[in-house]
């Protein structure tokens, strides 16, 4: 498999694109996309830069254009990351045991847990892309994005399993070497000098705690549900991605 094979089929399974990826996946294929997740998690984060940019430079209010800004992400994604975050909060409010919080995560309601959790995440996401926007803190937007897929590398490693009839996750679990995510942890910190650029410092803080945050999230989730899934993938996306933007909008 190519690495232009790789990016199709990390692109058609993380994005709504019509880019089509191989006939057949197997792990090996599957490996090789996810350690390529990030990179479509910049992709999708220029697109969300730009898109950002355009509104607030048509004279959107920031407030407006980063809720507009974080539907557009939702749309272009299928919306898998926020029914993921919602699905593992509602699985994670249950007291039963792993197959009745399984059981929760695939009934199709949304439950409180789940509301609430969306409505923390899209709240914390728009106001903070509004921050950065008013800030002129471009590059931060698309990093935030990429943040989030870097979980992905991250939650994917050896030695996480896939929780029982969990499809996607059967796929893509325990397929990451570490040394995989250690470099995309690297690559991010580093990109993070840039996101703030009067302060330097602040956004490798942001990605380390971000990246923190999320792994040991899903950590949790993968005890709690008993292996990992595609729910628990896209809600370490979204966690990453709110924990992110909001530190970079930080101003003081």
């Amino acid at each position: 498999m190519t690495p232009g094979a790789g990016i199709r089929l990390a692109v058609s399974w993380l994005t709504v694109l019509p880019v089509r990826g191989p006939d057949k996946v197997d792990r090996a294929k599957a490996r090789r996309a996810i350690a390529l997740a990030p990179v479509v998690g910049f992709l999708l984060g220029a697109v969300a830069t730009v898109l950002l940019w355009a509104l607030t430079g048509a004279g959107a209010s920031a407030p407006l254009a980063g809720l507009v800004t974080v539907a557009a992400l939702a749309l272009l994604t299928r919306g898998m990351h926020l029914d993921g975050l919602s699905d593992s909060m509602d699985g994670l409010g249950s007291y039963g045991p792993p197959e009745r919080a399984r059981q929760i995560m695939k009934s199709g309601g949304v439950g409180p847990f789940g509301v609430a959790a969306l409505v923390f995440a899209i709240g914390v996401q728009s106001f903070a892309f509004a921050a950065l926007a008013d800030a002129g803190r471009w590059f931060a937007v698309a990093l935030a994005v990429a943040a989030g897929r870097v979980v992905v590398v991250l939650a994917c490693r050896r030695g996480v399993s896939a929780a029982p009839g969990a499809m996607f996750g059967a796929l893509v679990s325990g397929t990451q070497s570490p040394l995989t995510g250690a470099v995309w942890v690297v690559v991010a910190l580093s990109c993070g000098v840039l996101a703030v650029p009067d302060r330097p410092w602040l956004g490798p803080i942001a990605i380390a705690v971000s990246v923190a945050v999320a792994t040991l999230a899903v950590r949790h989730m993968v005890r709690r549900f008993g292996g990992s899934s595609g729910d628990v993938l896209g809600a370490g996306i979204e966690i990453s991605v709110t924990v992110a933007a909001a530190g970079f909008s930080l101003t003081g």
